[in-house]
């Protein structure tokens, strides 16, 4: 008799941006309370867990990613008993709940980081990355904070510079230090717990820097528009250290030791396939990892597709990817990625596309909508990146404004208030009532793809085999014991010839744009079960 596979391995998940999910109080931003009375929406459309933004206490210089209390909810979302409703509301629904952990940096308001700016010689003073300046005072080496001008920032207190590899205000912890450590294992308990399943743990590989504090090498120039000194350099010494692995182990271990749990790193950068595979590369390290192939792509073609899927071979002892084609930093994907004109047919065709992946699949607020990308004009941006290099860097607010719930409501259903961020008459029209009342709707489209895929071992979890990926075509086989599927697409505004060699018999299980066996036409996508199964899904 074999064990059950893990409930995480292939789970559909989606993720819950709170400012901007549901808003109770009025204020136009949404809190937990939203979320609890809409947590519904997500369990009917089949996800296994949602994952929900930080919602900590913060000075929201980064809009909760400058964390002043790990332990804290912050209050324009709410209270620590709201967090347990919305925990409570997801066992009611089914739902298992993964909340971000954010290890490379706090905010400068942490009470932490005010100890150790006092003096050199504090309880906390090694808790955080400073250094002396050079002879002529300038920063100790060159490295640059992705958001724009040096990753280091004066400090007359202690006279020293401190790290920041993002903005100023998100001081660089010093994750070498045990104490630091222990500190961040204490709080990933508080959580578990509190209920949660586990957690997304944000930019895990920038919580550990270079102890020599070398400079960073340059960057050949690759002919695109560099708008930020961190374009300049390749980020070989300011992340990416080897002791992040042990560190991993640790809190792996915590996790791991808490039932149904599950563990998830963001991985950004040029290495980051690499260290995705580092991060998750058997049992004692983390469950799963997904990185930026997608979520900054200027195009979606069959070769992206067919390289991501062949990174992660299924092979003994290789971790488990993720994949997003959208989230709160990335642009709505179906404005990237096609014409103004097509992105209806577009959008059921990625919808099949993104849970055809061998992994685990994470949608975005709104992508079940196909929400496009929001024009936010420059005075109300809020996005401190855009503001600082407006107009050349694309604003993250654009995916981040508001879900449309009712259609036939000035803001959408989301807040009797004024929303932080405008709603788009585009995106109203995509409301969430409107398509619950339209058959035909993508909502609709997705809840059964997410349905069928829940239940078929070979899209869930079986393995992935790449038989053609040419100029538009693109054919995966995925299989799990005696069943398979063949997924098929053509990611191209024109009709495309059935592929040659390929059956066009067996089961349809879900098509979209009118594609029947025999016949790709433009955005056109179909699932063929291949061999018989069980009429629960699983194989026979």
């Amino acid at each position: 008799m074999t064990s059950a596979p893990e409930w995480w391995r292939g789970a559909a998940i989606y993720q819950i941006y709170p400012r901007s999910f549901a808003d109770s109080n009025g204020d136009g931003i949404g809190d937990l309370r939203g979320i609890a009375q809409r947590l519904d929406h997500v369990a009917s459309l089949g996800v296994e867990a949602a994952w929900i933004s930080p919602f900590y206490a913060s000075p929201m210089a980064d809009f909760g990613y400058d964390i002043s209390d790990y332990c804290a909810v912050d209050p324009i979302f709410g209270t620590l008993e709201e967090f347990d409703a919305v925990i409570a509301r997801a066992r009611e629904l089914g739902l298992k709940i993964i909340v971000d952990q954010v290890y490379a940096h706090t905010s400068d308001r942490h009470a932490w980081f005010a100890e150790s700016r006092q003096s050199r010689d504090n309880p906390h003073a090694e808790w955080y990355v400073w250094a002396d300046p050079r002879e002529d005072g300038t920063p100790p080496n060159n490295w640059q904070s992705i958001f724009g001008g040096p990753a280091w920032r004066w400090d007359a207190r202690r006279g020293q510079y401190y790290m920041h590899n993002f903005l100023a205000e998100q001081p660089q912890l010093n994750c070498h230090n045990p104490q630091v450590q222990d500190a961040l294992l204490a709080v990933a308990k508080f959580w578990l717990d509190r209920g949660v399943s586990g957690f997304r743990i944000d930019a895990l590989n920038h919580s550990m820097h270079d102890p020599l504090l070398r400079d960073n090498p340059a960057a050949p120039a690759d002919g695109k528009l560099r708008t930020r000194p961190y374009d300049f350099q390749i980020q070989r010494y300011n992340q990416s250290h080897p002791d992040i692995l042990p560190f991993i182990k640790r809190l792996q271990a915590l996790i791991a030791s808490y039932p149904d749990t599950y563990s998830l790193a963001e991985v950004g950068g040029l290495n980051a396939g690499s260290e995705m595979k580092a991060f998750t590369q058997g049992p004692a390290r983390l469950n799963s990892a997904y990185g930026f192939d997608f979520l900054y792509a200027e195009n979606l073609t069959p070769s992206r597709i067919a390289a991501a899927q062949d990174f992660w071979p299924d092979e003994p002892g290789m971790g488990w990817p993720s994949w997003a084609f959208e989230n709160h930093d990335a642009p709505r994907a179906v404005s990237r990625w096609c014409a103004a004109e097509h992105r209806d047919a577009f959008a059921r065709m990625k919808a099949m596309l993104l849970l055809s992946l061998r992994g685990n699949p994470i949608l975005f607020q709104g992508e079940e909508l196909g929400l496009e990308q929001d024009e936010v004009p420059f005075e109300r941006l809020q996005d401190p990146e855009a503001i600082a290099n407006w107009p050349l860097t694309l604003s993250r607010d654009g995916v981040r404004t508001p879900l449309p719930w009712k259609a036939q409501d000035e803001h959408g259903g989301f807040t009797a208030g004024r929303p932080w961020l405008p709603l788009s008459e585009a995106n109203l029209a995509r409301a969430i009532d409107r398509q619950e009342a339209d058959p035909a709707s993508l909502l609709h489209l997705t809840r059964h793809l997410v349905h069928l895929r829940r239940d078929n071992a070979a899209l869930r979890r079986g393995t992935c085999e790449v038989l053609l990926a040419d100029e538009t075509r693109l054919v995966l086989r995925r299989k799990a014991n005696d069943g398979s599927v063949l997924a098929l697409f053509n990611i191209g505004a024109s009709d495309a010839a059935w592929p040659d060699g390929v059956s066009a018999t067996g089961t349809v299980l879900a098509a979209v744009n009118d594609t029947v066996p025999g016949t790709l036409p433009a955005w056109g996508a179909i699932w063929l079960r291949e061999e018989a199964e069980s009429p629960n899904g699983e194989d026979a």
